[in-house]
C-alpha cells in the first residue's frame, strides 16, 4: 500500500489534547493543584478529594485510555495508507501541552492539528483547550520556534459518535435485561455537571447551542437507536455527576444519585447508566459512576449497570480520523461548504459566561484555527 501524507496536509502531526491525570500517588496533589489553579481551593479540600484517586492506586485511568486511543488512531491512519505521527499532550499533567509542543518543534514540525478529547461545546471542554494550546504556541514562539496548532471541532453530534454510543448502550441494556427479565429498566444518560453560566455560554450562545441541549439531542438519537435495536420502549433521563465548587453557584441538575433514590417509587427496578458526556473511563466515570452511583443503586435496592465509554470503538475512531481529514481540507481551502462553515467563527465560542453583545466589547478573540494555510 502506498503511503501518502497528503490528505492531512498542511499538518504534519496530530496532537491528542487531553486533561491529563496522575500516574502515581505522589502525583495526585500536585495534579489537583494544577487542575484547580486560580479557583482558591484549599489543600485540605484537595487532599479530601485526592482519596478518590488513592482508591485506584493513585493513578488516573485516563492515561492508559488516551494511549489506547492514540494507538487506535495510528492503526486507523495506517489502514487508510497514511503515515502521520500521533502524540499526546495534557492540560494538567505530564506531558503538558508545552512539553509536547517543544518535542514537536524539536522534531521539525511547524503546523500541527489538535484533537481535544472532549466531545461537547462548553468552556472547559472546548475553549479552555484552545487557550492552553495558545499558551504553548506563544511559549514556543518566544523561544524562537513558532508553531501553529489548529483544532478540530467538538464531535458529539456526528454519526460515528452516536453510533458508537448506540452500540455500547444496547450491549449494556441487553445485559441488564438478562439480569432483570421482567422489570422496568430506566436509562440514565450522565455527563459532567457545569455551572449554569457556562452552560448558557456554550457554543455560540444561540438558542439550542447550550451544553445541556447538545446532550439532549445526542441522548434522544441514542435512545431511539437503542429502542430500535432491543425492540422495546424504555424511558430515559439526562442526569449529571461530578458537581463541584461553592454551593451558592448553581450547577446543572439533577444529580444522578438524587435521581436513583427516587426511581423505586416510579416503579423502576434497574438502571443502565450511560456516560454520555465522556469518551473514556476516567475518574469521573470509575469513581462517580462505578463507585458512588452504583453504591446508591445498591442502597436503594435497584439493579445497576454502567455502559462502556466509546473509547476505541471502531465507529468512533473512524469518525475522529474523518474529522481530522476534514479539518485539513478546511485548512487547504478545498473542504465542503458545510465543513467550512463549521470553522467560520474561528472558535470564538464557549466563553465562561454569556457574552454581552451591547456596550462593552466581547471577550478577546482567541485564534486557534485558521482556514488559511
Amino acid at each position: 500500500m502506498a503511503i501518502s501524507a497528503r490528505p492531512l496536509y498542511p499538518y504534519s502531526a496530530v496532537l491528542v489534547a487531553s486533561y491529563g491525570g496522575p500516574e502515581k500517588p505522589e502525583d495526585v496533589l500536585p495534579f489537583m493543584r494544577n487542575a484547580t489553579a486560580g479557583r482558591g481551593v484549599p489543600d485540605e479540600r484537595l487532599v479530601e478529594v485526592s482519596q478518590h484517586y488513592m482508591l485506584f492506586g493513585g493513578k488516573s485511568p485516563i492515561n492508559d485510555e488516551n494511549h489506547a486511543l492514540m494507538e487506535a488512531l495510528r492503526a486507523e491512519f495506517t489502514r487508510r495508507g497514511l503515515d502521520i505521527p500521533v502524540v499526546i499532550g495534557n492540560r494538567n499533567w505530564h506531558p503538558f501541552h508545552a512539553e509536547t509542543v517543544a518535542d514537536l518543534v524539536a522534531a521539525g514540525h511547524s503546523r500541527v492539528l489538535g484533537l481535544p478529547t472532549s466531545a461537547y461545546h462548553c468552556y472547559s471542554s472546548c475553549r479552555q483547550y484552545g487557550e492552553d494550546l495558545q499558551r504553548a504556541m506563544e511559549g514556543a514562539a518566544a523561544a524562537g520556534h513558532p508553531i501553529q496548532i489548529d483544532r478540530v471541532a467538538p464531535f458529539a453530534e456526528t454519526d460515528g459518535f452516536i453510533q458508537a454510543q448506540i452500540d455500547v448502550t444496547t450491549e449494556a441494556f441487553r445485559a441488564m435485561r438478562k439480569q432483570d427479565p421482567d422489570g422496568t429498566i430506566r436509562i440514565l444518560f450522565s455527563t459532567h455537571s457545569i455551572p449554569h453560566t457556562m452552560n448558557e455560554a456554550s457554543g455560540d450562545g444561540t438558542p439550542g447551542a447550550s451544553y445541556r441541549e447538545q446532550h439532549l439531542r445526542v441522548a434522544t438519537d441514542v435512545a431511539a437507536g437503542v429502542r430500535e435495536r432491543v425492540g422495546e420502549f424504555f424511558e430515559w433521563e439526562l442526569v449529571y455527576n461530578s458537581r463541584s465548587g461553592p454551593a451558592y453557584i448553581p450547577w446543572l441538575e439533577p444529580d444522578i444519585n438524587d435521581v436513583i433514590t427516587k426511581l423505586p417509587a416510579q416503579g423502576v427496578s434497574s438502571v443502565v447508566t450511560v456516560p454520555l458526556g465522556f469518551i473514556s473511563a476516567h475518574m469521573e466515570v470509575v469513581f462517580d459512576l462505578d463507585t458512588e452511583a452504583s453504591a446508591t443503586a445498591a442502597e436503594t435496592g435497584i439493579g445497576f449497570i454502567r455502559a462502556a465509554t466509546v473509547g476505541t470503538h471502531p465507529a468512533f475512531v473512524s469518525m475522529l480520523a474523518d474529522r481530522l481529514l476534514e479539518r485539513a481540507a478546511v485548512a487547504r481551502g478545498d473542504a465542503s461548504s458545510e465543513a467550512q462553515a463549521l470553522y467560520s467563527d474561528d472558535f470564538d465560542c464557549c466563553h465562561l459566561r454569556p457574552v454581552e453583545t451591547s456596550g462593552a466589547a466581547a471577550s478577546p478573540h482567541l485564534r486557534t484555527a485558521s482556514t488559511a494555510s
